[in-house]
């Protein structure tokens, strides 16, 4: 027994003292966003953007695939233009704010700043490089935003019933969206999530779009009601399916005009619905953003950069949103259901071989 432990001991001493020796892990260096988001990178991210912000493939799911792909999805800290960490203040958790005022207390101090990330810097940035895709759709759709804003200002019926659609649609998302959108960035934006969406989402655009051809069929119809000929009960059908597209890969484009099919609307007038919809709920989004993570982003990201990337989202979503007005109205968005099955199958052979 005294000579196990003459041998043991002096084996656990030397173990200690290797421990001891061993330096923590250093953290992450900060890398500037301006050498990762370089013309080309801002290019690539408003052309992707552009492309798929307003077809219905998700442009989400395209976005986080692509950073994926250029590893600019990483949990490294990111430094300003000064070198400097940049850091997102952090407020006392809101069950413990609502606790602190039902009692009659002072609010809770605040967090210790957390790093902001590459990946937070490149989810806002292309949440922010979105106001080139809703100035494409309001060059498209001019003639009907400005009737319907001078509508609404003038009291015209038609006008008030189709902003109350409009706004009745946008409300659960933007409700969901503001109650659970930390556990999604947190918990839905990687790959394999995409594909599982991407793969739902198709299945249930074919389920529609027959849905819809056996209607005509039927019943002879193909145009169906205008957009402010909406109940409210349908324009609520319309933004619950918003709602799902809060799932990156799902596409809210998708989504809203399965919504509209579904609501009676021809496919024309679903995709509409959807453009003008999107105009509501992605400049909420970008200002959201820009309003929660402004001092970050112009910290971060030089002006041109920025400017970059909504420029060339502008000019992509322009030409991308006056072709498929023109394809869904000769041929439905049966093809795109089939796009969105060959990328799914394309990420998950990609990610589980990789």
């Amino acid at each position: 027994m005294r000579r196990r432990l003459a041998l043991t001991i002096p084996a656990l001493l030397a173990a200690c003292a290797v421990c001891a020796s061993e330096t923590p892990a250093k953290a992450p260096s900060p890398v500037r966003a301006e050498s990762v988001f370089t013309p080309e990178v801002a290019c690539v991210q408003g052309v992707v953007e552009g492309l798929t912000e307003y077809l219905p493939v998700s442009s989400t799911g395209h976005l986080i695939l692509v950073n994926a792909w250029m590893e600019l999805d990483k949990p490294t800290p990111v430094a300003g233009r000064d070198g400097a960490p940049v850091l997102v203040p952090q407020k006392a958790g809101l069950k413990d704010r609502v606790l602190a005022k039902l009692r009659g207390e002072p609010e809770p101090a605040a967090k210790a700043p957390e790093a902001y990330t590459l990946k937070q810097a490149t989810d806002d940035y292309s949440i922010v490089i979105q106001f080139g895709a809703i100035v494409a759709v309001l060059f498209v759709y001019w003639g009907r935003v400005s009737s319907t804003v001078l509508g609404v200002l003038r009291a015209r019926r038609e006008s008030l019933l189709l902003a109350r659609n409009l706004l009745v649609a946008f409300i659960p998302a933007a409700a969901l969206g503001l109650a659970l959108g930390k556990l999604i960035d947190e918990y839905l934006f990687n790959p394999f999530t995409v594909a599982g969406a991407l793969i739902a989402g198709g299945l249930l655009m074919l389920w529609v779009e027959r849905r819809y051809r056996r209607r005509v069929e039927a019943k002879g119809m193909s145009s169906g009601p205008d957009l402010h000929e909406l109940s409210v009960r349908e324009s609520l059908t319309i933004g619950l399916c918003q709602c799902a597209a809060l799932c990156p890969g799902t596409s809210r484009s998708m989504m809203t005009i399965v919504g509209g099919y579904l609501a009676g609307l021809s496919p024309v007038r679903a995709t509409e619905f959807s453009f003008l919809l999107g105009l509501i709920t992605l400049t909420a989004a970008s200002a959201y953003k820009g309003l929660k993570h402004g001092p970050q982003l112009v910290a971060a990201f030089p002006p041109e950069s920025m400017l970059l990337g909504m420029a060339v989202a502008a000019v992509v979503a322009f030409a991308s949103v006056k072709w498929m007005v023109g394809w869904v109205s000769k041929r439905g968005i049966a093809v795109f259901a089939w796009y969105r099955f060959a990328l799914a199958f394309v990420v998950l052979g990609w990610f589980l071989l990789d």
